[in-house]
């Protein structure tokens, strides 16, 4: 066997992240800007081709302008191979993405192929850190992958395993990842812990936790946050589904629980169900983690149950006023992202109503900030697309609000009257007052609003 010495570790760090999908390249952005030396590694060779050019492929506040000064003072770079960086680094981060699997949990061949990977290159020690979302005994799959690999190759080097999930809120993920509120950790040896501390200190002088734990623990954390937040959503909605049968509103009911210190008033607001790259996933993900341990988790069950029942509201409210008819009907979208500040339309309740309104012969006008190109890839010249909100009402029997961007807030509802067909508003966020709108000559049908 051949030995491969350890190397000795100083103040400046050198880091590789693995995937520059959306976790991945704010994660590899924001250590760079604290000044750590980082190499973002992709197999897709047309996206690291763009990040070299200086453009950004997904859409985050703040992101594009930290990328390009980061490059231009040579603390960030991108690679295709993966031993451009993870030889010289100390840490490298695997930022890959698990899909669901047909059976629902995540599916892990990207991060145990990035692993296979390591251990071929590698040949100083190194801290391995699982920053995707995985289920929990992953990392010790990682180990063995590499592990194996090492063994194949007959040198012996030395690796540590972590934990370290995101917490990043699309639209908000920089400043997430600059201050971000805990930062969780977890790993079987205090060696690999300091490293970890001293590469996150810069983020934590706000006062705010490193939370060192066990690697299993760190690894269901990040399901947990999910399904609870995800629980949360669930519940308002169904809450306000219960609104709507016996007339109450669910914003004086929002505010009369939000107010109780024990519930807290966020991710209590009613909608048309989460969405997203995460929430879904994760759910479904935890579910099956549980299944296969023989474990039922029934909570978490109905959250899903709840949410696949959410998404229909909208399209039911729809149906109905038109009386089961929506062919050669035209209906304005206004957001089709699954959130404002971001172009990600995964699992996008807005996405969801269209698919749904085609198959009943509706045509379809939209609008959105940033999500266009994302949508029209899937829908093509199936659906109307207008270049600012009030193109796509030009005509339309009824508009449905799907996502808040703030441009939709406060719109001329007069201009709205007179390019309008039909004056009906399906508020599918409840950000308009029912009373304004129905002043101004429109039907409105809220989530669970009197």
């Amino acid at each position: 066997m051949i030995v491969i010495q350890n190397r000795n570790y100083n103040t400046f760090m050198k880091i590789t992240v693995v995937g520059t999908g959306y976790v991945g390249l704010v994660t590899g952005t924001c250590f760079a800007e604290s000044g750590v030396n980082v190499v973002c590694v992709d197999n897709d060779k047309e996206k690291i081709k763009q990040l070299r050019d200086g453009s950004v492929p997904i859409y985050e506040p703040g992101l594009e302008s930290m990328i390009r000064l980061n490059v231009e003072k040579g603390r960030l770079s991108f690679e295709t191979d993966i031993k451009s960086g993870a030889d010289s680094s100390e840490v490298i981060f695997i930022a890959v993405g698990t899909p669901p699997g047909e059976d629902g949990n995540a599916d892990l061949k990207h991060v145990l192929s990035v692993a296979k990977e390591i251990g071929n290159v590698i040949s100083n020690y190194i801290v391995v850190v699982t920053k995707s979302t995985v289920p929990v005994g992953t990392s010790e799959k990682i180990r063995k992958v590499i592990q194996d690999q090492l063994n194949k190759r007959k040198v012996k080097v030395t690796f540590d395993m972590a934990s370290n999930p995101e917490f990043l809120k699309e639209g908000a993920a920089v400043e997430d990842f600059l201050k971000p509120e805990r930062i969780v950790i977890g790993v079987d040896n205090e060696h690999t812990a300091e490293i970890m501390k001293k590469l996150y200190m810069p983020f934590v002088l706000n006062n705010h936790p490193i939370l060192f734990m066990d690697i299993p623990s760190a690894e269901i954390t990040k399901y947990a946050a999910n399904a609870m937040l995800a629980t949360r959503i669930s519940f308002i909605n169904e809450i306000a589904n219960l609104c709507d049968i016996l007339g109450a509103d669910i914003n004086h009911v929002r505010k009369g629980i939000g107010s109780d210190s024990r519930i807290g008033s966020k991710f209590i607001y009613p909608g048309t169900g989460y969405g997203g790259s995460c929430f879904p996933k994760d759910v479904k993900a935890l579910i099956k983690t549980a299944h296969d341990h023989g474990y039922e988790l029934n909570v978490v069950k109905a959250v899903e149950k709840a949410n696949d029942y959410q998404k229909d509201v909208i399209f039911n409210k729809m149906k109905m006023f038109f009386k089961n008819n929506l062919r050669n009907k035209t209906i304005g979208i206004w957001g089709l992202s699954f959130k404002p500040k971001t172009d990600d339309i995964r699992e996008s309740s807005s996405i969801y109503l269209i698919k749904k309104l085609l198959k009943e012969g509706a045509g379809i006008k939209a609008y959105d900030p940033a999500a266009i190109n994302e949508t029209e890839k899937l829908f093509g010249n199936k659906i109307v697309f207008a270049i600012e909100p009030y193109g796509a009402l030009s005509g339309v029997d009824a508009l449905a609000l799907m996502t808040e961007w703030s441009e939709f807030h406060l719109p001329d509802f007069g201009k709205m009257a007179k390019l309008m067909k039909g004056k009906v508003i399906f508020d599918g966020r409840n950000i308009y007052d029912p009373a304004e709108i129905k002043k101004m000559g429109f039907r409105y049908f809220g989530i669970g609003r009197r």
